[in-house]
């Protein structure tokens, strides 16, 4: 089974205000709803593929209990740990002439909780796969990527990460079979451990290769890095080389286009094992929810697919 791990995961209200006032009211056209986190991303773009997972992580409130009603009416069956205080945060993104967005900090995590999820953790077996992504909540230890990392690694579990700075680091010498910086990432990785190797200004496809490159002499197995418009570019677990243009579009979203691109990569690469169509179904679902107010619908990842193959 695949398992997706999200510590602060939320409610998107998103407003349509044409002109923000300052100071002032303002009525918006439009709202909508819809859950966030980015493993709660990855989780839903796998099950609008056909493909099984389940979500954990933390919820709480009415805000926490109502985010798992929208998963199991998506067909999701999560098992997040409920906390007994706070609310699952609830995130303002206001679309206007420029797009202004709130993130709220999220309910406080105890060690309690924590170690319910380190308990989860515990029970699966190397048949499974875990990708863990986001960021940490400041109520947790910043060393819990590296805690869950090694448990996964001392129990032969492939796992995924997708995150940035020092969690992404801290990762490494856990040998995750994927990670999934982007370009402002891997540009801004700067630690000691790296020798200055990354930290610079990715201007060439040298560049991108070299960062990667030290990416996987830290450990990492494949390293993913998405470059927006520009697509991807992989270096698989054996230095094959892969590089894919996005199809030319109309972008009306960005959020949870990487998540999707996680999603896409692990559909396609447990379809054939094969690295190459991994990455086409990660450039397709990454794109398709770009064009989509929230993610990827199958038919934006099937017009994608037949846009990248022809």
């Amino acid at each position: 089974m695949i398992y997706t791990i999200t510590f602060n995961p939320s409610l998107d209200y998103v407003l349509k205000v044409p002109e923000l006032s300052i100071g002032k009211i303002n009525r918006s056209e439009n709202e909508k709803i819809y859950i966030g986190g980015k493993g709660i991303n990855v989780s839903r773009v796998l099950n609008t593929l056909g493909m099984k997972s389940i979500p954990l992580g933390f919820i709480a409130g009415f805000t926490g209990r109502e985010l798992k009603n929208k998963l199991i009416e998506y067909g999701i069956e999560p098992e997040f740990i409920e906390l007994r205080e706070g609310n699952t945060r609830v995130n303002i993104k206001i679309k206007g002439e420029v797009e202004t967005a709130i993130n709220a900090d999220g309910p406080n995590i105890n060690d309690y909780s924590i170690a319910l999820l380190l308990k989860q953790i515990e029970d699966l077996d190397s048949n499974d796969i875990v990708i863990l992504a986001g960021y940490v909540p400041k109520s947790i230890d910043s060393s819990i990527y590296a805690l869950i990392c090694k448990k996964l690694y001392d129990k032969n579990i492939p796992f995924i990460v997708d995150t940035s700075g020092k969690h992404l680091i801290d990762s490494l010498k856990y040998n995750p079979f994927l990670i999934k910086p982007n370009k402002e990432e891997l540009e801004e990785l700067d630690d000691e451990e790296l020798e200055e190797c990354l930290g610079y200004k990715i201007e060439s496809i040298d560049d991108l290769k070299k960062g990667i490159k030290k990416l996987q002499e830290l450990g990492a197995l494949n390293v993913l890095v998405s470059l927006g418009a520009d697509g991807a570019f992989l270096i698989d677990d054996q230095g094959n080389e892969y590089g894919l243009t996005s199809p030319s579009i109309s972008v009306v979203n960005t959020v949870g286009a990487g998540d999707s691109m996680v999603a896409g990569f692990i559909y396609g690469f447990l379809k054939n094992r094969d690295y190459k169509e991994a990455l086409i179904y990660g450039v397709a679902c990454g794109s398709a929810t770009a064009q989509c107010d929230d993610l990827a619908t199958i038919d934006k990842i099937e017009l994608m697919l037949d846009k990248i193959n022809n």
